[in-house]
C-alpha cells in the first residue's frame, strides 16, 4: 500500500490573552497624567522608547522632577496641573494613574475620543493595552505578558530571560540595523539573503560579547556553497514530548524552508518550525499505507536542487530505524550538501519514563535494538535467536505489534525464559502514552487486548523486573495501563 508526500496546512495560531505589539514612539508626543512612583516609572519608559513625554501632575513627586531633569532619551516636560480632556489632542499614547474609577473612566473616554490608545495604571478594565515586563538588550526588546494574572510571574521569567540573554546582543542587534541596508543592496536572492542571516545570528550566538566589527560583515558577506544550494538535513525529532528536542533540532526547524515529516512525528513538535516553511507529511507506517522510499528520496532531492533547506524530520533518531541510510546515499550521489542532527531514541524516552536502566548492573551486560518487522511487514527472517534468549541483555523491539507473538514463540524456542519481564510502551514520553507490564509469555496477549494505536517499542530483560513486580501490585508509580 502506497501513498503520495501531502502537504499539510500550518496550524492555526491558538488564542491570546494580548497581542504582543511593539509602539514606535520616536519623536512622538505622549501623554502622562499623574506625579507617583508609578506614573514616573511609565512616563520613564516612554522617555527611553524616544517619545516627548508631557507630565500632567498638580504635586508631581521628586522622582518625576529629577527625571524630567535627567531623562533617558525623549524629553519629559511636566505641567503643574491637573490634566483636561484636551490634553489628549495629538498624542500618540496616553498612560494615567488615577486615584479611583470614576477618574479612570473620565480619562479613558477623553483619550479615546481623542483616538489614542489608553493605559490606567493597575486598572485593566479601563485600559487599551499594557505594560509587560521587560528584558531590554536595545535594539532587541523582549516584552512579557501574563494578561495581569500574576505580575510577579512575569517578573519572574523576565530574570530567567535576562540571565539567558547576553547584554552582548544589544551590540549584535544594532550591527543588524546598521548592516541591513547593505545587504539588501546586494540584491541576493532569498536563500543568499536567508544564508547570510543565519551565519549572523551563529557569530553572535558564538561570540555574544563580542564588538561586531565590518570585518565580521566582510566575512559574512564572503561567498559560501551553501549560499544559493540548497541542502538535507536529517533531524531526529526525539520519541514525542517537544522538551526532548535538542537546541540543534530548534535551530534547523526554524531555518528550514521545507519540512518533510513521518506519521511517527507529535504534531507539537512542528510548532518549533518557523510559520512560513511549507510541511510535508512522508509517512512511512507498517502494515498502513506508506510513501515509498524512492518516492521521499527524489522529493527531498528535487527541492534541494531547487535550493530549498530541507529538513527530513524523524521520530526518536534518523541514524536508529530511520533508513538515514539510504537518504544520505541518495543526497551524496545527487551532490547534495547533508548532515544528520541525533536526536533522543524512543529507547531512551521509554526507559525515562520507567525509571528503568537499561544497562543496570548485575543484570544486563549489554543492549541491543531490533526491529519487529522487515520490508515486507513481516517478522524479519535474519534475527539472531540465541541474542534475543540471552538472559544478559536488555532487548529493545521497534514497531512489534504485528508480529510480537510469532517473534515471542520464536525466542522462547530459542531458550528465552517466558517469565523474563517485558514492557510495551505506546507514545512514549507523551501525554497520551500507555504501558503494559507482563511477562514476554503474557505480552502478546495483553497487547492485542490493549488495541494500541500508536508507535510502540517493547523492553525485554532482567532489567525490568523491578517495574513489572511494581504493576503487579497495583502501584500507581508503576503507571501500568489497566487492560
Amino acid at each position: 500500500m502506497t501513498r503520495t508526500p501531502a502537504e499539510i496546512r500550518t496550524t492555526r495560531i491558538g488564542p491570546l490573552a494580548r497581542l504582543p505589539a511593539f509602539f514606535a514612539l520616536e519623536n512622538k508626543r505622549a501623554i502622562v497624567a499623574g506625579g507617583s512612583q508609578a506614573a514616573t516609572w511609565k512616563a520613564e519608559l516612554l522617555s527611553a522608547a524616544g517619545a516627548r513625554v508631557e507630565v500632567f501632575a498638580a504635586a508631581p513627586s521628586e522622582e518625576m522632577l529629577a527625571l524630567a531633569a535627567a531623562p533617558p532619551r525623549g524629553a519629559v516636560i511636566v505641567n503643574e496641573r491637573a490634566w483636561d480632556a484636551g490634553d489628549c489632542n495629538g498624542a500618540a499614547i496616553a498612560v494615567a494613574d488615577c486615584a479611583d474609577d470614576d477618574e479612570a473612566a473620565a480619562f479613558a473616554a477623553a483619550a479615546r475620543a481623542a483616538a489614542v490608545p489608553v493605559n490606567v495604571i493597575d486598572r485593566p478594565a479601563f485600559c487599551d493595552f499594557s505594560f509587560g515586563a521587560i528584558v531590554n538588550r536595545s535594539p532587541l526588546v523582549i516584552g512579557i505578558s501574563t494578561d495581569g494574572a500574576s505580575p510577579v510571574f512575569g517578573q519572574a521569567i523576565r530574570a530567567k530571560i535576562e540571565a539567558l540573554i547576553p547584554k552582548g546582543f544589544a551590540r549584535w542587534a544594532d550591527a543588524a540595523r546598521a548592516w541591513r541596508p547593505r545587504v539588501q543592496a546586494l540584491a541576493l536572492p532569498f536563500r543568499g539573503r536567508r544564508n547570510f542571516w543565519e551565519r549572523f545570528t551563529e557569530r553572535a550566538v558564538a561570540a555574544p560579547n563580542a564588538v561586531p566589527t565590518d570585518a565580521d560583515l566582510d566575512a559574512l558577506l564572503a561567498p559560501t556553497p551553501a549560499a544559493c544550494s540548497g541542502s538535507v538535513v536529517l533531524v531526529g525529532a526525539g520519541p514525542g514530548d517537544p522538551e526532548l528536542l535538542t537546541l540543534r533540532a530548534v535551530r534547523a526547524l526554524q531555518s528550514a524552508d521545507v519540512i518533510l515529516f513521518d506519521d511517527l512525528v507529535a504534531p507539537d513538535i512542528l510548532d518549533f518550525a518557523r510559520r512560513e516553511a511549507k510541511k510535508m507529511l512522508v509517512g512511512k507506517t507498517g502494515h498502513a499505507p506508506s510513501c515509498k522510499q524512492d518516492d521521499i528520496n527524489a522529493l527531498m532531492i528535487a527541492l534541494a536542487k531547487a535550493g530549498r533547506r530541507v529538513v527530513r524530520l524523524k521520530g526518536g533518531d534518523p541514524m536508529i530505524f530511520g533508513r538515514a541510510d539510504e537518504e544520505i546515499s541518495a543526497c551524496r550521489a545527487a551532490g547534495i550538501a547533508v548532515e544528520v542532527v541525533p536526536g533522543i531514541t524512543t529507547a531512551q524516552g521509554a526507559a525515562s519514563r520507567l525509571l528503568v536502566s537499561l544497562t543496570r548492573r548485575g543484570k544486563a551486560r549489554r543492549v541491543q535494538y531490533l526491529t519487529g518487522h522487515g520490508r515486507d511487514g513481516k517478522l524479519p527472517a535474519d534475527i539472531d535467536w540465541a541474542s534475543l534468549a540471552d538472559p544478559a541483555v536488555t532487548t529493545v523491539v521497534y514497531m512489534p505489534t504485528k508480529t510480537l507473538p510469532e517473534l515471542v514463540a520464536n525466542a522462547v524456542q530459542a531458550g528465552l525464559d517466558p517469565a523474563t519481564p517485558a514492557v510495551a510502551v505506546e507514545r512514549a514520553t507523551r501525554a497520551d502514552e500507555r504501558m503494559i507490564a507482563a511477562t514476554i509469555a503474557e505480552l502478546p496477549a495483553r497487547l492485542a487486548a490493549a488495541a494500541l494505536s500508536g508507535p510502540v517499542v517493547v523492553m525485554i530483560g532482567r532489567t525490568l523486573a523491578d517495574y513489572v513486580a511494581a504493576a503487579a501490585r497495583g502501584e500507581p508509580e508503576s503507571r501500568q495501563l489497566r487492560a
